[in-house]
């Protein structure tokens, strides 16, 4: 039997990240993970390899800004929250997925 494969499809980690910061503010990686993966009854997992590139990539084209902080334990991370542009491209983010859904679900249907 073949192990299940619950990473997340690529391109839909900038919507989910976008999405958690949104909705919860300023998080730290681990709590973004975490926040996934409890948001999505623990269907989904986030990678951290995956995911600090992610965030890298997403403050470079300005959609995330981070600063320093001390987490609820007492240890120094990096916070991530939405900026401006960011919540824009949420917006197309989105969209984009709808898109995606509403044809992989139709095709599905036609085939």
């Amino acid at each position: 039997m073949s192990k299940q494969n619950n990473d997340i499809l690529q391109g839909t980690l900038s919507l989910l990240v976008l999405r958690a910061l949104e909705a919860r503010g300023k998080m730290h990686g681990y709590a973004l993970t975490s926040h996934i993966q409890k948001a999505s009854a623990e269907l989904l997992r986030v990678e951290e390899g995956s995911l600090y590139p992610a965030l890298h990539r997403m403050e470079q084209d300005g959609w995330v800004r981070s600063e320093w902080g001390v987490t609820e334990k007492g240890r120094k991370a990096k916070f991530y929250s939405l900026t401006p542009k960011g919540e824009e491209q949420l917006v197309v983010e989105r969209e984009s997925w709808e898109r995606l859904t509403k044809g992989v679900s139709r095709a599905l249907r036609y085939a």
